[in-house]
């Protein structure tokens, strides 16, 4: 019975998902109907989150979307990075001991260069670099990835959409083919309004879980919202659809971040339209099992 429930409730998020981004969209649900599934940071379980060893394991994997987070360097070069400090990813400690507590935003490009972001997951990546989003989108396209691009800490880095939007013009995507691969999001919403308003054509997601009463408000420059799965319900998701983005077309709801089987088809049976997880194998066998 369940499992009958689940599939009806995918198959209702095909339908949303087929027209979240318009004909021809990339952005869609997977395979057999199932939500689209984005890996984390790259294939973050299986790999150093935001490398590009990640980012390969991904693609190893058979997944095209990925996702990443965008900050800025002293000496403005943006760098892929979850944190504003460098301390739990690479050994930024051991090679600049005197410069805690360590902010992406106080060292420049060449010092971040420098540092292992491989080893303190595990021997295997040991001298796997933190890479800058110009090389990072160079191994997306090389890899025929899609990407969900996230823009981190916004308030840390004033003019960052405008600089993300360049480099990304600058590497060919923000053409039409690319747009159809592309997503831009961000815990800020005036970041989000930001990237739509300097470019309309970029699908744009919030990160969080608006009430229902602002999710119109949302809709005038954002094509998705993107909550926690511990946040949403069915009623939710069913709403968020009800509204239709600044491209005309509905809402469109990807949950994070889901790793295990149960969550996976709880979060297929409220009917989003992507999941977003460390674990994007886990997430596949289980909604493909359903």
């Amino acid at each position: 019975m369940y499992a009958r429930v689940v599939a009806a409730a995918v198959a209702a998020a095909l339908g949303t998902a087929a027209a979240l981004l318009g004909p021809g969209s990339d952005a869609r649900a997977g395979e057999a109907g199932m939500p689209t599934v984005i890996a984390h940071r790259g294939a973050s379980a299986y790999a150093p989150e935001n490398t590009l060893p990640a980012i390969d394991k991904a693609a190893k994997l058979g997944f095209t979307w990925v996702e990443n987070d965008v900050q800025r360097t002293k000496d403005g070069e943006l760098v892929v990075l979850h944190d504003d400090s460098l301390q739990r990813t690479t050994n930024v400690e051991d090679v600049f001991p005197g410069r805690a507590p360590w902010k992406v935003r106080d060292f420049t490009a060449a010092e971040i260069a420098r540092l292992d972001a491989g080893s303190w997951y595990s021997p295997a990546y040991a001298g796997a670099r933190v890479p800058t989003l110009k090389q990072y989108m160079s191994r997306v396209e090389r890899n025929h990835e899609k990407l969900l691009l996230e823009i981190k800490n916004p308030e840390l880095y004033p003019g960052i959409e405008q600089q993300t939007l360049k480099l990304l013009g600058n590497e060919g995507w923000l053409d039409g083919k690319h747009l159809r691969r592309l997503v831009v999001q961000s815990f800020s919403a005036d970041s989000v309004r930001t990237v739509h308003e300097l470019k309309p054509a970029v699908t744009t997601a919030y990160l969080g879980k608006p009430s229902v009463a602002k999710l119109r408000g949302f809709a005038r420059f954002a094509d998705l919202v993107n909550p926690s799965i511990g946040s949403l319900t069915r009623g939710y998701v069913s709403t968020v659809h009800t509204f239709h983005g600044p491209h005309g077309r509905p809402l469109g709801v990807f949950a994070w971040t889901v790793d295990d089987a149960a969550t996976a088809r709880k979060a297929a049976g409220y009917g989003v339209d992507g999941v977003i997880t460390n674990k994007p194998d886990v997430v596949r066998a289980a909604l493909a099992a359903d």
